[in-house]
This record gives C-alpha cells, structure tokens and sequence, in this order.
C-alpha cells in the first residue's frame, strides 16, 4: 500500500505575531492553499492509494466555510484515495465543528474521542481524535490489536514522551508503551519538526508556521508492507524563516544601522528576523527602520539591545537628568517588574535622556 502522511497544516491560521508588517499574513495563507493544493497533485500523478492527515488540519477558532469548501473540493479530485482524519486540538471535533456540521466527500473519514477501527481486506486502521482543545488521556494505550495478520495502522494527534506540564494537556503517549502495541505504522501529528527515523512518524508542518520552525517542511510518502516499510520526505515548502543577529555595539547612529541591514545577502526564499543585541549608542524605533528597508524579504525586527550609558554613575549626579535616572532605576529595582516591565523602563529612560539634551 502506498500513502501520503500530512499533519498541521492550520488552514485560516492569523499569523498575527510572524511580521511587523501586515500583509504576510495574507501570504502565508495563500501558500497554505498553494502546498495543499500540490499535495493533492501529487496524490493524483503517482496513484496513491491513502491520504492520512494527523490533526490541526485547520484553526477552529478562524477557519471560513470557503476555506473547508476549498479543502474538500480538492479532496473530491482524489475519489479514488481514501483520507483519514484524526483531528487534534486546533481542530477538536466539537458540536459546532466543521467536522460535524459540512457534508464532506464521501472518500472522507473523520475520526472521533471513541478509538475506531476501519476493517479493510488487508489493512486495519485505528484512530482516534481529539473533541476539545486538550487531551489527557486518550486511552490508546489500552488498544489491542484485532487481527495481527493484517497491516495494522495507527492515526492519532498528541505529544510523545512529553516532559512537562503544557505537553501532557495534548494527549501524552508513550513510545515504549506504542511500540509494545505492534502496529506497523503510527501516523502522528502535533509536533511540527519532521521526525520518521522509525515506524511511528511525525510529518512536521507542511509549511513553516514562523520564526520557531526553521528547517524543511512538508510531507511523508510510504510504502507499507506486512513486515517492510519505507518512507521519504518530500519538502513541499519554498520559503525559509531564518534569524540574522546584529550587534550594534559599534554602530552610532540610525542610519548606520539602516545601511548595515540594507547590505544584508539575503536569498529570494528566505523570510528574515532581525534580531538586535549589544549596546545601543542611539534610540532604536524597529518600526522607523523598517520604513527605509530596501528587502522585503527583511519581515521582523527584534529589539534585544541594552542602553549604553552609565546609568549607576550618572544617578550620582545633583542634575536633571541624574534625578530622572535615580528615580527609574529604582522602579527596575523592583523584583516584582517582569523582564519585559524591565525593557519599557529602560525604553523609557532613554527617550528621557534624549529630551533632557
């Protein structure tokens, strides 16, 4: 049997924190459609003959009727593939979902909190999916296998090995326990890195969902047999995040800075954070800079700079500007200020410092 295996994809997704400028969230949608629509061309040239998607195949919080509409009319060219749906905690199978309330393809299987398994002639499938945001115990672990004669699928959302408190609200599984079981394929999904070094595989994110997921994206083909399996995976995203650090110790005025960024080699597929560090001789305004970018490709400014002056020495001082330094540093003092109530004072410091020239 051959099949593809795909998993967060989060179709309608706001984007709202990737750029400082608006419309890449616009983009990014549109290639959410773009990769989806080529994961479905690649389904129609090559025959295959299952489509597996682990969860979060759209935000259930944002996600349009036109956007399901368009994910189903493409399911509707593939009459011949049968797709599975596992659905995860962006996408629960609630009341009001669009997993229960639109008429999906009749070649469409959504699974459900209650383990199900689909009986083929020569394959058994089992999944299991989420109905709310969280998940703490899905009970997969109390699966037996039916028929161990058969080829024997798993379709599931959830953390494997999950260390801490936040992993473990999203159906916490364990490989040994999963291994035991004896299936020969376990499709997941949840976590957004690529991971198929054995028979239970995370597809990773189709596409790159921001800064916190560098590296290649797309899916996993398979060819499954009784007691053989063997996967590829085939990248389907073009576009690359990558993070570029400058330190602007040694630059002294906004326009340098400017010029520095603006001679960046940057390649037409990569979308770049810049991310500030060291300490800055001059007010930094990340939104004043990026109107004097030259690269589009240049989406986000991170600000990690420290002030530069000497601000202990300088609260010394019997002057106005000494007085106004005394009286902000002891509110950073306070250890009950966050790091980020931190940085606005500090901000603010130096805005004051710049008035008071």
């Amino acid at each position: 049997m051959k099949f593809i295996h795909i998993a967060d994809i989060h179709f309608d997704r706001p984007f709202v924190n990737l750029s400082d400028k608006d419309i890449l969230g616009d983009l990014r949608r549109l290639e959410q459609r773009k990769i989806f629509k080529k994961v479905i061309e690649y389904i129609k040239l090559n025959g295959i003959e299952f489509l597996f998607i682990s969860g979060d195949l759209y935000e259930h919080k944002y996600v349009k009727i036109s956007t399901i509409e368009y994910i189903n009319n493409l399911f509707k060219q593939i009459p011949n593939t049968r797709i599975y749906i596992a659905p995860g905690n962006h996408d629960p199978i609630t009341k009001n979902s669009y997993y229960n309330k639109y008429n999906w393809n009749s070649n469409v299987k959504i699974f459900n909190s209650k383990t199900e398994i689909i009986e083929e002639p020569e394959i058994d499938i089992y999944g299991f999916g989420f109905d709310d945001f969280y998940c703490k115990n899905s009970e997969i672990e109390n699966i037996e296998i039916k028929d161990k004669n058969k080829i024997n699928i798993l379709i599931a959302h959830g953390t494997l090995d999950g260390g801490n408190i936040e992993e473990k609200e999203y159906n916490p599984l364990k490989r040994l326990e999963l291994e035991k079981k004896g299936f020969n394929y376990i499709a997941l999904g949840h976590i957004h890195k690529p991971d198929y070094s054995t028979n239970i595989v995370y597809p990773g994110s189709t596409i790159s969902l921001g800064f916190d997921e560098f590296g290649k994206h797309g899916m996993i083909e398979g060819i499954l047999e009784k007691n053989k399996l063997d996967v590829k995976f085939i990248p389907l995203d073009e576009e690359e995040f990558k993070e570029i650090e400058i330190n602007v110790s040694n630059i002294f005025s906004k326009e340098e800075l400017i010029e520095k960024i603006n001679n960046l080699k940057i390649k037409n597929n990569e979308n770049i954070k810049i991310i500030l560090k060291g300490n800055r001789n001059f007010e930094i305004n990340k939104y004043e800079i990026l109107k004097y970018i030259i690269n589009n490709r240049i989406i986000k400014i991170k600000n990690n700079t420290k002030i530069f002056n000497n601000l202990e020495t300088l609260s010394n001082e019997y002057t106005l500007k000494g007085i106004f330094v005394k009286k902000m540093l002891e509110r950073i003092k306070k250890k009950e200020l966050s790091e980020k109530e931190k940085n606005i004072i500090e901000q603010a410091i130096e805005i004051g410092l710049n008035s008071l020239e």
